[in-house]
C-alpha cells in the first residue's frame, strides 16, 4: 500500500511544500492488505489540504472594485495562507469503519491519527485479526513546528486587463510544465464587471461597486514508477469557482475593499494503473485503478482589505473569513 502515501504526499509536498522534505522511508510508510481501508485511510489523511488548497485557488483576484479603462493593464502576485483548524490535525480511526486494520494500543494518540497537516507522530496499525503484526502510517508535516503557524501556502498570479463598459479580463495561466515525469497546468478566468452604473441614483456616489466570477483549474499527472510500472500514474485535480460582489473606496493612495459571494471549490486525487497492494503477486479488479477520491469545500466567503497604490506599483493584504480563513498579502504593478 506504499502507493497511497506516496501519491498522498508527493503531490501535495511537490505543489506547495517544497521546503519541508521527508525522508524515503516517510514516503514508504505502507498501510497493508485492504484496497477500502487504504481508500478510508488516505482520504482522511489528506483532507485539510486537499479542501483547503482547492479554496485557495479563489484568493487573490482583486483588490480593488474599480475596474480598469479600456486597455489598461495589472500584472499581480500574490501569496495565500490558508489556516488549518485545530480540529482537522487528526482524524479520529474509530469512525472510519475499517474492515481489516485498526490503530494498534501503543498509537500515540488514541483513537486518533495525525492528517497530513499535523504532528510529525506516527500512528501505528495493526491487523484486526492478529495484533501481532504492526505497521508504522505515516506521520504529519507539523506545519505549527516548521512554519509556527497551521497555514498551508498556495501563492497565485493573474494578469488583468480593462475593457469597454467598465470590465476587467482576469487570465491566470501556465504552459504545460514539465520536470522530470510529472507535468502540472493551471489556467483561469475572471471577469469583473462595474454594476454601480447601471444602479439609478447609486452611480454618482463615491465609491465602486462591482461583480466578479473566477475559475482555476490545477492539474498535476505524475508517473510513480516509470521505469518498471510505467501504467502507474498519479493524477491530482483542483478547480474551484467564486462568485461575488466587491465594492472599494479610495482616498489619495490608500484604497479600502472587501468582498462577499460564494466559493464553489472541488478536488480529485487518484491513482491510475495496477497496483500489487497486498504483495500476493495477483492483481484483482480492485487492483487496478484503485484510488479515485474526491473532497469538496464550498460555501459563503467575506474578504476585507486594503491597497496601496505608489504611481504603478501596488501593495495590497486582505483577510477572507471561510471554511479555511486566508491571509493574503500581494504586490503589482497596474496602468490606467
Amino acid at each position: 500500500m506504499k502507493y497511497y502515501y506516496r501519491i498522498s504526499v508527493l503531490l501535495i509536498l511537490g505543489m506547495l511544500c517544497g521546503h519541508v522534505s521527508l525522508a524515503q522511508d516517510d514516503l514508504e510508510k505502507l498501510l497493508y492488505e485492504s484496497v477500502e481501508d487504504g481508500r478510508k485511510l488516505v482520504s482522511a489523511y489528506i483532507s485539510p489540504v486537499m479542501k483547503s488548497l482547492s479554496l485557495g485557488l479563489n484568493q487573490g483576484w482583486y483588490n480593488t472594485a474599480a475596474p480598469h479603462k479600456i486597455a489598461g493593464i495589472d500584472i499581480t502576485v500574490t501569496a495565500n495562507a490558508m489556516t488549518i483548524p485545530q480540529s482537522e490535525l487528526f482524524y479520529n480511526v474509530e469512525e472510519l469503519n475499517l474492515q481489516v486494520l485498526k490503530l494498534h494500543e501503543s498509537s500515540p494518540d488514541g483513537p486518533f491519527a495525525p492528517t497530513v497537516v499535523g504532528p510529525d507522530r506516527a500512528p501505528i496499525f495493526t491487523l484486526q485479526d492478529d495484533e501481532s503484526e504492526v505497521q508504522d502510517g505515516p506521520g504529519g508535516l507539523d506545519l505549527e513546528g516548521e512554519l509556527g503557524k497551521n497555514w498551508v501556502p498556495v501563492p497565485m498570479a493573474h494578469v488583468g486587463i480593462g475593457l469597454p463598459k467598465g470590465t476587467d479580463l482576469k487570465v491566470r495561466w501556465t504552459p504545460t510544465l514539465d520536470f522530470d515525469d510529472t507535468s502540472v497546468k493551471l489556467i483561469g478566468f475572471g471577469v469583473m464587471h462595474n454594476v454601480k452604473q447601471w444602479i439609478p441614483g447609486v452611480k454618482l456616489l463615491p465609491f465602486d461597486l462591482s461583480g466578479f466570477v473566477g475559475y482555476t483549474k490545477f492539474k498535476v499527472e505524475t508517473l510513480l514508477d516509470p521505469e518498471n510500472n510505467p501504467d502507474q500514474m498519479g493524477v491530482f485535480e483542483m478547480n474551484a469557482t467564486t462568485i461575488q460582489g466587491l465594492i472599494s473606496k479610495k482616498f489619495s493612495i490608500l484604497t479600502l475593499y472587501g468582498g462577499a459571494g460564494y466559493n464553489i471549490a472541488n478536488s480529485n486525487i487518484a491513482l491510475r494503473g495496477r497496483y500489487d497492494v497486498n504483495d500476493d503477486d495477483v492483481i484483482d479488479q480492485e487492483e487496478i485503478d484503485p484510488v479515485d477520491l474526491k473532497f469538496s469545500s464550498s460555501g459563503f466567503r467575506a474578504t476585507a482589505g486594503l491597497r496601496l497604490k505608489l504611481a504603478i506599483l501596488t501593495l495590497h493584504a486582505d483577510y477572507t473569513v471561510q471554511k479555511y480563513n486566508c491571509l493574503t498579502v500581494g504586490v503589482g504593478l497596474s496602468v490606467r
